[in-house]
């Protein structure tokens, strides 16, 4: 007689078992699995709006000081700034997901595991082997599949890993919610890289339109991760199709190129460009991709439950 085997921490469990999408738990486990982990959606909501509030307060501390930074101070007042979106999110996650928060050490390696894959693969890989600089945006229909195909498909399936060959071996990964927390962990380390970088080739940045620009792509770096993340938190506890994982780091590709285009299309007003534009569309992206998460995780929550009820 086969063995059933507890999908998440791999112990034997008994013949009467709890089943849930065609994988056996054991009690500790299917109490977890469809938990509702509202911490995790306040802290999604308190980084979107806190982002906000601290692009508006560097506004707010330019236009009645106007300090005069330069050289080392400037470039380390950039690094800073870069690194405050993802020290929010980090206090605010932990605090609001106080009942069983996931480890500590979990979330910080995710997160510098997508920094990491940022600087040492995704940084190189498109500027200086696809050097997409020197060609993207040479035409609109080069510049949509370029911003989908090489941008969109190298950022997304560096975040995919970053969650998929670490944490998603683990016990630890163990309840469908993770995906989407693990993944913004690695979308938001991997945003980080991006803006140090931004700040560090420039040797410093103009502070108020570089916040800007932070603020952008932590928004967007984030809610794309967590779509791969939804996919990976399904395909764990679920029998899903060889196609299922590869379709979430597709629809997240697509979505980062296709920002990626629109973004760069709206900031330019003739011979300017006005950030403020591309910050709106971050954040509608954001508060529209988080909102439909949440959706498709209490959606399949419910129905995971009315099975085994109905079972």
């Amino acid at each position: 007689m086969e063995q059933k085997i507890c999908c998440v921490c791999h112990t034997i469990v008994g013949e009467e078992a709890r089943m849930l999408g065609g994988r056996y738990y054991c009690e500790e486990h299917y109490a977890k699995v469809t938990r509702e982990r509202k911490g995790a959606w306040q802290s999604g909501v308190v980084e979107i709006v806190a982002v906000l509030a601290f692009v508006i307060l560097i506004e707010i501390i330019f236009s009645l000081a106007k300090p005069n930074l330069t050289g080392t101070s400037l470039l380390l007042a950039g690094i800073v700034m870069a690194l405050i979106p993802a020290v929010i999110w980090m206090v605010f996650f932990y605090r609001q997901d106080r009942l069983e928060p996931e480890p500590k050490v979990y979330v910080l390696e995710v997160f510098l595991l997508g920094a990491l894959l940022a600087s040492a693969v995704g940084i190189p890989l498109v500027r200086d082997v696809f050097r997409v600089q020197d060609w993207l945006g040479k035409s609109t229909l080069i510049n949509v599949l370029g911003s989908i195909l090489v941008i969109g498909f190298v950022q997304e399936f560096l975040k995919y890993a970053a969650v998929r060959y670490s944490i998603y071996l683990s016990a630890e990964f163990d309840e469908r919610m993770d995906g989407i927390v693990y993944g913004t962990a690695a979308g938001l380390g991997f945003a980080t890289m991006l803006n140090i970088n931004y700040v560090v080739s420039n040797a410093g940045v103009d502070l108020r339109m570089g916040m800007i620009r932070i603020a952008i792509t932590t928004l967007a770096q984030a809610s794309f991760a967590g779509i791969s993340g939804y996919f990976l938190g399904r395909a764990k506890f679920e029998e899903e199709p060889v196609w299922w994982l590869p379709l979430g780091v597709t629809i997240a590709a697509m979505l980062n190129g296709l920002f990626t285009f629109v973004r760069g299309e709206i900031t330019r007003v003739g011979l300017t460009v006005n950030p403020w534009n591309g910050l709106i569309l971050a954040t509608v992206v954001a508060v529209l991709t988080f909102a439909a998460l949440y959706y498709l995780i209490r959606r399949a929550n419910r129905l995971t439950l009315a099975q085994a009820q109905g079972a």
